[in-house]
């Protein structure tokens, strides 16, 4: 018999109903030679620090540095405090009983570092000895289902992948536990001041953008605009240079003539390539900018989509597909021309030269870009649907033509220089999806602009000098968050660039949702408005431990490439130690700045 496990029950039905199995059991589904169970997410995770003797919360225990870690059944709250949850080991002695009798297992939980660590864990905690194999697919289509099924891959091609999931989760253990203990004691305060490996950086990030924003000190400087008329054309010039003092301006101003001469025209075309396909991240951070969704809602609605076949897999952090995957976007591209709002342009790429700006298989990682899957979608709800036009639209931009834009630059002058810009779209490409407004023109000051000649004299119709203040930074919000969290800080807006820092960001595409609920959770931060803002238990922890190593966006974005380099084969154990050593020397740290200070605690 053929156990296979998948990741939570929806996927295991699913894939049994693609194999014709249908005899339901409890906890599995049998059928034609196939037992098809699951797990419910993570039902193992390192065990509590009494499990290695380190009771109570004490000084003395610090750091605590097991040197063999356990596996512990998932608990859940009662009455009587945390317990081993009975679903799980119910669940773990079905898995068990099957393991127990399988001629082989073959491991289906999503194809990803955490699926992963899911399969092992059970595998491990139940001291199976048996060889497995792993079915790794990008899309739950039944095509897709069954042809990874065709092409089963040995479970030791994926030992790596492993340990690069181990790494994390021990590395998460050592910090927080830890952490969290020494501020806490070093604190005095009763209640639990929690600090983890990535959640305190990304705390660091919003606390240090809330208060350079509330302490921003607005200047003003001036500014001189002239109206110069052609032909019943009015356009607006700005000065060139800002002046700090009004009376600085009003002498620009009085010095401006009745006409002004347009002393130089320049009009240069400008090519926009298309967007990369979306990853994770960067889908969150559009659904986010388009409809306020959070990030954790968007990966819920996201793997909804997977599930129901309609996208491929969703927790990818690659924005390329390599050429085999490209061989079928034409015929995913023809499957969109009946789409109500971008229909029009699906069918004028059909047939069409695609841009290959997103193919590149050397950049694709464990999964590619997430693509529709050339299933029809029916009666989605409306912000499934939202999720799903945003993977579609986003598909037909990538592989359309350049957006071509002809910038303009009129210099004007009238006692001074006076300069108007304007951008003028002459081919949308790819900015026909969507039809969205240009980011480059929103700061514009003229809509257009009118035809003008070199050397000609203009009558100025109006003169005015404009008050205007500096801007801080804008707050957080869900979008530039994760956007800031990609490259662990750095502000980075080159798209090329930004994918290149993606090995050192904070976190993964597909635990950043989690990490921004996580200080939610804890009350560090909250959503006001769009925004997120830290509260004062989140600023005071911040304000303890933004000088220390825990605090450091670079430094932790750094273990990430690390735990990248583990999964293509460097060593652990190296790792292993590194952490150890850190996890000492922050432990020390904080028992050591904590006690100056008294942080509120929520309730």
């Amino acid at each position: 018999m053929k156990v296979v496990i998948a990741e939570k029950p929806s996927v295991g039905r699913e894939i049994a109903k693609v194999f014709g199995a249908t005899t339901k059991k409890d906890g599995y589904i049998e059928g034609k030679g196939y037992t098809f169970t699951w797990a419910f997410g993570h039902l193992l995770q390192l065990a509590a620090p009494q499990e290695y003797g380190y009771y109570g919360w004490n000084v003395q225990n610090l750091p605590m540095l097991p040197d063999k870690f356990k596996l512990a059944i998932r608990k859940v709250k009662t009455k009587d405090g945390l317990i081993d949850d009975p679903g799980v080991k119910k669940q773990l002695d079905i898995i068990k009983k099957l393991f127990d009798e399988a001629t082989e297992i073959i491991v289906a939980t999503d194809a990803g570092r955490e699926g992963e660590l899911i399969f092992r864990y059970i595998y491990y905690y139940l001291k199976c000895k048996k060889p497995f194999k792993r079915l790794w697919i990008s899309s739950q289509t039944d095509e897709a289902i069954k042809e990874g099924f065709r092409k089963l891959k040995p479970g030791s091609d994926y030992d790596t992948l492993f340990n690069s999931a181990h790494c994390r989760s021990q590395s998460d253990w050592l910090v927080g536990m830890n952490a969290t203990q020494a501020l806490s004691l070093a604190s005095g305060n009763k209640g639990v001041l929690s600090l983890g490996r990535v959640q305190t950086p990304t705390l660091a990030m919003i606390c240090a953008r809330y208060l350079e924003h509330k302490n921003f000190v607005p200047q003003l400087y001036y500014q001189v605009a002239i109206h110069p008329d052609k032909d019943g054309q009015v356009f607006k010039a700005i000065s060139e240079k800002n002046y700090k003092t009004r009376e600085e301006a009003q002498v620009i101003l009085d010095a401006i003539e009745a006409t002004g001469n347009i002393l130089q025209l320049e009009a240069k075309p400008r090519k926009e390539p298309p967007p990369l396909l979306h990853d994770l991240s960067s889908l969150q951070q559009e659904a986010n900018k388009r409809k306020g969704f959070t990030a954790d809602q968007t990966l819920g609605l996201l793997q909804n989509l997977y599930e129901g076949k309609l996208v491929t897999y969703p927790r990818t952090g690659s924005r390329y597909i390599g050429d085999d995957v490209f061989a079928g976007v034409p015929d995913l591209i023809a499957k969109l021309s009946d789409h109500p709002d971008f229909g029009k342009q699906a069918t004028a790429l059909v047939g069409a030269k695609l841009c290959k700006r997103s193919v590149n298989a050397k950049k694709v990682t464990d999964h590619h870009a997430i693509l529709p899957t050339g299933v029809s979608p029916y009666q989605l709800t409306s912000d499934q649907q939202a999720i799903y036009d945003m993977v579609a639209g986003r598909m037909l931009e990538a592989f359309h033509q350049d957006c071509i834009k002809e910038i303009t630059k009129i210099t004007v002058l009238s006692g001074s220089k006076f300069t108007a810009s304007g951008t003028v779209i002459q081919t949308p490409g790819w900015r026909a999806v969507f039809n969205d407004k240009d980011e480059e023109k929103k700061d514009e000051e003229n809509a257009t602009l009118p035809k003008v000649v070199q050397g000609e004299d203009l009558p100025i119709v109006d003169k005015a000098v404009l008050e205007k203040q500096t801007k801080p930074k804008p707050l957080f919000n869900e979008a530039s968050l994760l956007k800031a969290l990609e490259t662990a800080g750095k502000e980075i807006e080159d798209e090329d660039l930004r994918e290149a820092m993606k090995d050192s960001g904070l976190g993964t595409p597909a635990t950043r949702a989690a990490i921004i609920e996580t200080l939610l959770t804890r009350k560090y931060i909250l959503r006001e408005k769009k925004n997120l803002v830290p509260t004062e238990t989140g600023l005071s922890v911040y304000e303890i431990v933004k000088h220390q190593r825990i605090a450091q966006a670079e430094l932790t974005g750094n273990w990430e490439k690390r735990l990248e380099e583990i999964r293509t084969g460097a060593s652990v154990a190296e790792f292993q130690e590194e952490i150890k050593t850190y996890t000492r020397m922050i432990t020390q740290e904080l028992l050591q700045s904590g006690k100056s200070f008294k942080v509120s605690v929520p309730a």
